[in-house]
């Protein structure tokens, strides 16, 4: 019997007290105040959320519209200075053109009116080198007059 008395007294143990069927007033108050404050907060938040949201859309229209603004410009100037850049060429290859002209022109013209410094050294060495012949050659051609008649 020992065994029943045991059984029956586990069965018998004391159970929790039951939870309370309606709360106390005094308790109600308090958690009705802050579900009330925190509705209100939330509403606040869920407010500025949105007027972040429509910020920050704004925002990005106005620097998507500010890209497109610079891209244009920028295209604009990158075609005005590729224009630049090839007309800069064209005249600088008109300017190769007419200065290579000019130097093949005062080539030429240097070429009719005698020969360049160091040619004309040249020259006049061979104009004294021919005038010296000329002189001995008129010596001998007087020395063999003279020949005859002193004989």
């Amino acid at each position: 019997m020992a065994d029943s008395d045991s059984a029956t007294a586990t069965a018998q143990s004391p159970s929790p007290p039951p939870a309370p069927l309606a709360p106390k007033k005094e308790n109600l108050t308090p958690v009705s105040s802050k579900i009330a404050e925190l509705n209100e907060s939330r509403v606040e938040l869920l407010t500025r959320i949105q007027g972040l949201k429509k910020d920050l859309h704004t925002w990005r229209s106005k620097i998507d519209t500010q890209i497109k603004i610079y891209r244009e410009e920028l295209t604009g100037v990158k075609k005005s200075l590729n224009d630049e850049v090839d007309q800069l060429r064209l005249e600088f290859k008109e300017l190769r053109t007419t200065l290579q002209q000019q130097q093949d022109d005062i080539s030429s013209s240097m070429k009719n009116l005698g020969p360049v410094d160091g040619e004309a050294d040249e020259a006049d060495e061979t104009n004294h080198l021919e005038a010296d012949e000329k002189q001995e050659d008129q010596a001998k051609v007087l020395s063999v007059k003279e020949e005859p008649t002193s004989a």
